[in-house]
């Protein structure tokens, strides 16, 4: 790369052009609908494309940016600022996705191979036009973001550079639909466009894949067995998108592939990591369900890649971060020394402590893993219990009967120093149940915070509970999610459960709490980070063990702090 002696990003010095509803032809003849937001000047400049369903028109609302889960937040306005980068010399394109907006074409679920094909025909589009200097990038977090992996493991000629933040399932089973192979509805809402995602699709021509590829007879018993499943039947709204698939046809497919398989390799990304050969800046917060994907995604690319993780989702509209990206791309696109490649690899953010870290790789290179032992009168302690084989234990009854969530807590004595959490932490637990499944929903708190939401989370259907230990990463654990095993009631398993990344300073004096339980609750606020994910619907009584055969604990990725 030609670098210059520049050591400051692009400053905003022109006006812009819009020009909406230009079409690029795909590959297959389906003309592609985008937004251009050009520099109104002279010459040719970089261009940065942002996909997704949501709706190009949408993007750029100017509503000031909202917390989550105000009453104006959008969560689905995530391409990035339009304005902002054609004002530094950037082709800004949005467009929508075949099927959705203003595209023709036909949308066959999350991910098809249509869509990186397409986002690679537009790449390849965009270095042809007069006003583009033949270097393109990709922008935008969530879905926007997961569409820049895709294209780029299409491997577009005139591609330089990805920037995704923010990643949604690389896995589309476990990083996505089935967390621990747990059925989370988010598409429900993302699709339709209730709570949190009041938008929703921009639905123009949404099909369901399995109808579009099962024959009659074969869907028939797929969709009968799926309402004969009473955890789905719990849930009126379930039952009747399963008799009405046109509604949601998304989540249709979804509730027809309870296990991984075929359906969602051909749709994960994960499975196409090696074909890109692109430089990456992979982000994202420690929090929800794009905490996972977003360390996969860096660990497995082998291209020149950085990573900034921060605390929170933020705001929408997204706005944030945009200075910092702009470093990035004036650095691949328009070869201005930015310092960027200088700098650490890894930086990010830990709740409770003001500094920004630094870091090589991930898990950190200085992670000593550390483990607290569950024991009787809900302690956590870096010894095991050798002594006390009576069960600690729980009763979940179903969400028709009630709304209480019930758990077991373990909580560490008052730390007598300060004590740095960054990193994936991994649970195991010795449990039996009086029902042939249940789902185990496993947190790190803070003891006595007033946080809505856990440190780290994780979730493990009981009957997927057998591990494939070959196909441990070090940033995460493996289970095989292809077929269920049922739990023999009674009988005492071993459940290893891997928790979402965190990075969280205990302080000295405060308490470290370890919490079991089964369920979310649709209006309980700390499950809207995920929606919500579907529960057992019969009363099941968990007996979590802890003796001297049964050493349950939490093992927490403790990072020395500096004297």
């Amino acid at each position: 790369m030609k670098k210059g002696a520049k050591k400051t990003a692009s400053q905003p010095e022109y006006g812009v052009k819009v020009e909406e509803n230009v079409f690029v032809t795909a590959r297959d003849g389906v003309k592609l609908a985008v937004d251009i937001y050009r520099p109104d000047g002279p010459g040719k400049f970089p261009a940065l494309l942002a996909l997704s369903p949501y709706g190009k028109s949408l993007q750029p609302f100017d509503t000031p940016p909202q917390p989550f889960g105000k009453s104006c937040f959008e969560a689905s306005i995530e391409s990035g600022d339009p304005y902002f980068y054609a004002k530094r010399g950037y082709v800004y394109v949005i467009g929508d996705l075949r099927g959705t907006g203003d595209s023709e074409g036909a949308y066959l679920g999350l991910f098809s191979h249509h869509e990186g094909e397409d986002g690679a025909d537009i790449v390849e589009w965009l270095a042809q036009q007069p006003w583009c200097d033949g270097n393109v990038g990709t922008a935008g977090i969530c879905y926007f973001s997961s569409m820049q992996l895709h294209v780029a493991a299409e491997q577009p000629p005139h591609l330089k550079c990805i920037a995704p933040w923010e990643i949604f399932g690389d896995d589309l089973y476990n990083h996505g639909q089935y967390e621990g192979g747990v059925f989370n509805i988010f598409l429900y809402g993302l699709y339709t466009g209730t709570y949190p995602a009041r938008c929703g699709y921009a639905i123009k021509d949404c099909r369901s894949w399995m109808i579009e590829n099962t024959p009659p007879a074969k869907l028939k018993k797929l969709v009968d067995k799926a309402l004969s499943d009473p955890d789905l039947r719990q849930y009126p709204y379930l039952a009747h998108l399963l008799k009405y698939p046109e509604k949601n046809p998304i989540l249709f497919d979804f509730m027809l592939n309870p296990f991984d398989g075929p359906y969602y390799r051909e749709r994960s990304v994960s499975e196409r990591l090696d074909k890109i050969k692109v430089p990456a800046y992979v982000g994202g917060p420690f929090f929800s369900f794009f905490s996972q994907p977003q360390m996969n995604v860096f660990n497995r690319v082998k291209v020149p890649k950085k990573m900034f993780l921060y605390t929170d989702m933020g705001t929408r509209p997204w706005r944030a971060h945009h200075d910092e990206l702009l470093r990035w791309y004036d650095y691949w696109l328009k070869g201005i020394e930015t310092g960027i490649m200088d700098e650490p690899t890894i930086r990010y953010h830990t709740t409770g402590m003001e500094q920004l870290k630094t870091a090589e790789e991930w898990p950190l290179e200085t992670t000593q893993w550390t483990d607290y032992y569950f024991t009787g009168l809900g302690g956590l302690s870096r010894e095991p219990e050798y002594y006390n084989d009576e069960p600690d234990a729980f009763v979940q009854q179903p969400l028709f009967v009630t709304e209480e969530r019930a758990r077991v807590s373990y909580v560490s004595p008052p730390l007598p120093y300060d004590m740095q959490v960054t990193g994936p932490p991994r649970v195991t637990f010795y449990a039996a149940i009086d029902q042939p499944d249940t789902k185990w929903r496993v947190e790190v708190r803070e003891a006595d915070s007033d946080a809505i939401y856990p440190l780290a989370s994780g979730w493990l259907k009981a009957s997927f509970r057998t591990r494939l230990p070959d196909k441990d990463t070090p940033w995460e654990i493996a289970h095989d999610f292809t077929k269920s095993v049922p739990v023999k009631p009674g009988e005492i398993y071993e459940y290893q459960v891997q928790l979402r990344p965190m990075s969280h300073l205990f302080k000295a004096g405060k308490q470290i709490k370890v919490e079991i339980s089964s369920i979310d609750i649709p209006t309980d606020i700390e499950t809207y980070d995920v929606m919500w994910h579907v529960c057992n619907a019969v009363t099941t009584v968990h007996r979590i063990y802890r003796d001297g055969c049964h050493q349950s604990k939490a093992s927490l990725p403790v990072i020395p702090l500096e004297q």
